[in-house]
């Protein structure tokens, strides 16, 4: 049995996307941000640096992993699922997997700081972040054409890349005329995996729920 710790955000989905995807069983505990969980001394003995997404492996010794990259990659690696072995097709996954770690999930959230919440609007901040956020998604939408997937088969770069850019409108980026980014954003939504991982946690229930097979208990 896993735990994962979660909240809805991008970084959230991609865990519950991948757990959906894999097949494996689940309980949810859903942290409050607003209530600064991800801040308590329990939490933070989990993952020091306070952030969501968590996970706990029950089968395999209470194994923490924190980090959304580093939880896709060991999630993979215990199914044998979403990422490939051979080291040329592996290493391209991982690398379109750090381009969305190391490039999109920051830069667009930087840009939903700047353009949602500061009271003070500083535009060439907003700016800045909106523009670079537009930037990696063309990147996206170059390395898409003719592709159905990022590394041609469905990965975990998908499931890492698509939460983070399906939010283009809240990060006030305009995709218009990225017509391969938009194909693979709704090839996606349509995965039933994405669609049902993306409702993960379930706001204000607390109550089981079976999907898929699997028993996800929201706590």
């Amino acid at each position: 049995m896993i735990e994962l710790y979660t909240a809805p955000t991008p970084n959230g989905y991609k865990i519950s996307i991948m757990l959906e995807e894999v097949g494996l069983d689940y309980t949810v505990h859903a942290v409050d941000l607003m209530k600064q969980e991800q801040k308590t001394p329990e939490y933070l003995a989990m993952n020091p640096n306070g952030r969501i997404p968590v996970i706990v492996d029950r089968d395999n010794g209470d194994f923490v992993v924190f980090e959304s990259g580093a939880i896709l990659i060991y999630l993979a690696e215990r199914t044998g699922k979403l990422l490939p072995k051979e080291t040329k097709a592996r290493s391209q996954v991982l690398q379109w997997l750090m381009f969305q770690m190391g490039g999109l999930g920051p830069m667009m959230g930087q840009a939903n700081v700047f353009f949602r919440y500061f009271d003070e609007k500083i535009p060439a901040a907003i700016h800045r972040y909106q523009h670079e956020g537009q930037r990696l998604l063309t990147v996206l939408d170059g390395q898409l054409a003719g592709r159905k997937y990022l590394c041609d088969e469905y990965s975990i770069a998908d499931i890492a890349a698509w939460p983070w850019a399906v939010t283009h409108n809240w990060s006030g980026i305009d995709i218009e005329g990225l017509v391969n980014l938009q194909a693979w954003l709704e090839r996606l939504a349509d995965r039933p995996a994405v669609a049902s991982g993306r409702n993960i946690p379930e706001r204000g229930s607390k109550k089981d729920t079976t999907r898929a097979g699997q028993k996800i208990i929201v706590t």
